[in-house]
């Protein structure tokens, strides 16, 4: 038997557990082989019935409100998705597999057999936006620019490279990684998946079952199967299949920074006079509104959204329920609106650095993350300079 199947007996139950890599031609023979050949009385696939619907029918991006997006709050979500998705299927280009095709492989191989299949993944918009809320500023930093980055590198792997992708030493040194860089985000997106995922497969009541996942959920599947079967755990996954609330904390942690700046120029008005404090109030409004414009002007936005940029990063700091991403997004959105065309090729154009730029949906999207993060960063530059003013 193949290193990456594992063979587990649970209460007069069998299950073939099918570790993958996600864009592995071997991958995808061998789920299509391991169904053909133990036939069992249900397949298991780590996929979720958004994603299954996106790679079995297309993305209908021509019904995207990008604008809207915006407006809700989710244009980090799509952001990460875009990135996350064109990093992928770039990993694939070079050896003709598409992301997650053995799940659909592993899904018509069953079909095939007339075999019961389950779609076993958690809905991947919950697990994005429980990374999100599950970490701190920092984290979240550091996964968008990650995310980003993806976006914006030329790597690819060969086909070895890939399967070594499967090894167990491979995979621990990756987790710990991942685990030392992005804890928070670790924890979500393998910790409580492998849980997710054991549960749903543990649910399943026929005898045999052959479950194909991705080999890094491996040995903690395998491990939350032991639990289960135990009775040391339970199946019911309620508690991590929903969007936690924010703490009370985090509804208010997005005045301090806006009150730490009126603070500070009050202070410097009632410490130095007028003429201190409207010094304090135009050099924060210059480095604010400078980098939230150099955020859209690396983007190579429209004059007009630049000046926006500019303008309203002050105004959009001072009220945390808006951001100026969202005002530079939206500008662009309106002053270069995507085409058709631009929705047609988004599945192409997320795959390389000039598509991300060229193409009008993710163009707009590097507005809105570029000019945020400079308008972040052009806060936490002033405030040391506007604490000197007013204490000084």
């Amino acid at each position: 038997m193949s290193n990456s199947i594992r063979r587990i007996e649970l209460q007069g139950r069998t299950i073939h557990l099918v570790g993958t890599a996600h864009i592995s031609r071997e991958s995808v023979n061998e789920v299509t082989q391991i169904i053909q050949e133990v036939k069992p009385g249900r397949v298991c696939v780590e996929i979720d019935a958004n994603r299954y619907q996106a790679m079995s029918q297309g993305s209908k991006w021509e019904n995207l409100d990008i604008g809207k997006v915006l407006k809700e709050g989710k244009g980090f979500f799509l952001l990460a998705n875009l990135a996350l998705s064109g990093f992928q299927k770039r990993m694939g280009e070079g050896i003709g597999i598409k992301p997650g095709e053995e799940m659909l492989a592993a899904i018509q191989a069953a079909q095939m057999e007339n075999i019961p299949w389950s779609l076993c993944d958690r809905d991947v918009q919950v697990t994005l936006k429980r990374a999100w809320a599950k970490s701190n500023f920092w984290n979240r930093a550091k996964l968008m620019a990650s995310l980003v980055g993806s976006a914006f590198s030329n790597e690819k792997l060969t086909e070895s490279e890939i399967e070594k992708l499967k090894e167990q030493n491979e995979l621990e040194q990756m987790m710990a990684e991942l685990a030392d860089y992005l804890p928070s985000v670790k924890e979500v997106l393998i910790d409580e998946r492998d849980r997710y995922l054991a549960s749903k497969i543990f649910e399943s009541p026929e005898a045999e079952i052959v479950a194909v996942v991705g080999a890094g959920h491996m040995a903690g599947i395998e491990t939350w199967l032991g639990r289960l079967a135990s009775g040391a755990a339970k199946p019911d996954v309620s508690d991590i299949d929903s969007v936690p609330p924010p703490s009370p904390w985090a509804k208010y942690a997005g005045w301090i920074i806006p009150l730490i700046i009126v603070a500070f120029i009050i202070l410097g008005f009632f410490r130095s006079g007028t003429e201190a404090s409207l010094s304090m109030l135009l050099r924060w409004v210059l480095l604010n509104g400078s980098l939230a414009a150099i955020g859209s002007a690396l983007c190579l936005a429209h004059p007009a959204t630049i000046a926006v940029s500019f303008l309203l990063a002050p105004i959009a700091t001072l009220n945390p329920l808006v951001g100026i991403g969202l005002f530079a997004g939206v500008a662009e959105a309106y002053l270069r609106k995507p085409t058709v065309h631009d929705f047609e090729r988004l599945s192409e154009d997320i795959t390389s650095p000039k598509g991300f730029y060229k193409n009008r949906v993710t163009h707009v999207l590097l507005v809105f993350f570029l000019s945020s993060m400079g308008g972040m960063i052009g806060n936490f530059i002033a405030l040391p300079l506007l604490a000197g003013g007013a204490i000084g």
